[in-house]
């Protein structure tokens, strides 16, 4: 019967040493990732006039929350099929302030080598039906460690700030609810999505008007003259000069 225990004992051990291992892997992956992110962030700061991060998140889910999810979903409860099937454990949320920044921000994390694109899902240019607006990234990325080498998935999430406190009003009223939200509170969500819409396109638009102004004051700054109205008076001095 003592045999028994120890052994019982023992293989819980085992599988709780495992499953530690298990989520540090996803930890160090998210460390890796948010490295990553802050590097392009105080490059943005140091070597450009405009940096289109505004802020930076990240969590991994609970072990309950794994395991919820695993039963929910019909998943096998190993840690091998976890691993394969529940790629949101650690999770990245990048906001930014405009919609064009958030394909910029993706590219950027596409581009580097050791990151591997897995899966996209737009919900900005496919919001749910709800109106929930964000472009999420399923990314892989590897983790070294002492003997081995571990691949390891990462959702990112990238928003605005407009989406994201749209999001963030939407998922309080949800669990105040217990997902069942009356029928006109949904109502008005969806139309408060819209305006965050409305309001994300329309900085977009002043966004790009104020780049165009700082080319073009950009582009007389480096003429060789005061303005371009001194270019023109030249042109015409050299043009009187070459009749006479």
């Amino acid at each position: 019967m003592a045999t028994i225990v120890e052994n019982e004992l023992d293989s819980l051990k085992n599988l709780k040493d495992s499953f530690v291992r298990f989520m540090m892997t996803y930890k160090f992956a998210l460390e890796e990732v948010n490295t990553k992110i802050n590097i392009l962030k105080q490059e943005f700061q140091y070597a450009d006039d405009y940096n289109p991060i505004e802020h930076i998140t990240s969590r991994l889910k609970s072990p309950e929350s794994i395991i919820n999810k695993a039963y929910r979903k019909g998943f096998d409860l190993t840690l091998s099929s976890i691993k394969e099937n529940i790629r949101d454990i650690a999770g990245v949320r990048i906001t930014c302030s405009f919609i064009s920044d958030i394909y910029k921000i993706s590219r950027m994390l596409q581009n580097q080598k050791d990151i591997k694109l897995i899966e996209v899902k737009d919900y900005v240019k496919n919001p749910k039906p709800n109106g929930y607006r964000s472009l999420h990234l399923i990314i892989q990325i590897p983790v070294f460690m002492s003997n081995r080498v571990n691949d390891v998935y990462v959702e990112v999430q990238i928003r605005t700030i407009a989406m994201d406190f749209w999001s963030s009003l939407e998922h309080k009223i949800y669990y105040k609810y217990s997902g069942e939200i009356p029928k006109e509170l949904k109502e008005e969500l969806t139309e408060a999505a819209f305006s965050a819409l409305k309001l994300d396109e329309k900085m977009e638009n002043i966004h790009d008007q104020v780049n165009k102004i700082k080319k073009h004051s950009q582009f007389e700054q480096s003429l060789p003259f005061e303005g371009p109205l001194q270019i023109t008076e030249e042109i015409l001095r050299q043009i009187q000069q070459n009749k006479e």
